[in-house]
């Protein structure tokens, strides 16, 4: 299989390590964008979670670049300082390593649900934005229909929802209490809300961090109170508790700004995020206790895990086993791009049958053209894709032969 991957993740690597690689949507976007320019790959995806960044390619015949030391140049790293922290698959390898991170066995928290919409997201935003392919497009989808399968036939023993749930149930494992604690979260984003949220229904005092300049439009967790993100360290001396959630660039809690603050009791600091919203150096400070990402994690060595991981196992050895069998029918994707320009010209034809009447400047209607004829691209694969997780191949094949007949013979 001509499918490869490279990435960083926290078997191999901290959270120091991992940060250097965080990317988001935009950065994402731009790097996806460059990869595609590289001779020979046809598809791009990157996943970029807290707890990892990966780089999938599907390529034609053989890549033209080192994907290890490529990734450390988009990021402009030194390459022999990061290569022990990467990891580089391919072909099955890679196809059962997918299957098995969508479905949260290789999450740091372990079967955790986030993944999922994760995996889901990093396929969408790769479409919307035309860096993936017809292979990558299905294997994604195929993941993340096992994944939720998985979540569907499977009770994963001991495992929250979240990496703030396990956060959470750290603290409560280590005796703290959360009820009528005063909270604050930084960052009003995903993670930040699900940690409010979270907070709040273990009974404690939540005040949310909103930017100024969003304050009127934001929405917050219900029961949470607000305040702008500007007045943070103000507050801070009021909290027991302290969540910062961001996908900042820039930390949220400076040593030095939080170095100026007398405080009056103990307080608890959780960096929930990558690259890390507090300083490091402030767990040197009185009364600061602090601790990120890395520093929870759920044992899997209980005997009920293993037995979900045996149960999952068989799950997903079935789907693996179907992606490969569609793997080896990929021929058929020239036609399916065929049956793609073809809807694409039709429904061009019908629309500027009717448009052809208004008035709109030439410029003007070259790029509706071309925008609708990609959108319809767009829909068509996503509908014949779409079916073919709901049949078996032989019927896919039958009716993807049939639809293009309906357009042949019109012609």
């Amino acid at each position: 299989m001509n499918i490869r991957m490279v990435g960083i993740d926290h078997d191999k690597a901290s959270v120091e390590y991992r940060e250097q690689f965080a990317l988001t949507k935009s950065s994402s976007v731009q790097a996806m964008e460059k990869i595609k320019e590289i001779e020979g790959i046809e598809g791009c995806v990157i996943v970029s979670t807290c707890n990892r960044t990966e780089i999938w390619v599907s390529y034609h015949d053989k890549l033209s670049v080192d994907l290890k030391k490529y990734f450390c140049e988009l990021r402009k790293l030194n390459y022999s300082d990061y290569e022990s922290f990467l990891t580089e698959r391919e072909s099955l390898v890679a196809v059962k390593h997918l299957f098995n991170l969508s479905c949260g066995v290789k999450s740091k928290v372990f079967g955790e649900d986030q993944i999922i919409t994760q995996v889901k997201d990093a396929l969408a935003l790769a479409r919307d934005n035309y860096c993936t392919d017809h292979v990558l497009e299905v294997l994604f989808r195929m993941a993340i229909t096992a994944a939720k399968k998985v979540k569907t036939n499977v009770r994963l023993s001991n495992a929250n929802h979240s990496v703030v749930e396990e956060a959470i149930s750290y603290l409560q494992r280590e005796g703290i209490e959360l009820k009528n604690k005063v909270c604050m979260v930084i960052g009003n984003g995903e993670m930040g809300k699900l940690s409010a949220t979270t907070l709040k229904n273990k009974n404690a005092d939540v005040t949310v961090t909103v930017r100024q300049y969003k304050s009127g439009v934001v929405e917050i967790p219900k029961g949470c109170k607000r305040i702008n993100y500007g007045e943070r360290m103000d507050y801070i001396n009021n909290c027991d508790i302290v969540i910062s959630a961001t996908v900042s660039p820039n930390c949220t809690v400076k040593y030095e700004e939080l170095k100026q603050i007398k405080l009056e009791k103990p307080l608890l600091l959780l960096d929930l995020a990558v690259p890390r919203d507090i300083d490091p150096k402030v767990k040197g400070l009185p009364f600061v206790t602090l601790y990120d990402i890395d520093d929870f994690k759920v044992d899997i060595s209980d005997e009920n895990i293993n037995e979900d991981l045996k149960r999952v196992g068989e799950i997903l050895h079935a789907q693996i086993e179907e992606f490969v069998e569609w793997y080896e029918c990929k021929d058929v994707i020239p036609l399916v791009k065929q049956i793609a320009d073809l809807a694409a010209k039709d429904i061009g034809n019908r629309v500027w049958g009717v448009s052809r009447k208004l008035e709109m400047e030439e410029e003007c209607r070259e790029s509706l053209e071309k925008n609708i004829a990609e959108a319809s691209k767009k829909v068509v694969d996503k509908l014949i894709f779409g079916l073919r997780d709901n049949i078996n191949i032989d019927t896919w094949r039958e009716c993807i032969e049939g639809m293009n007949k309906i357009y042949t013979n019109n012609d």
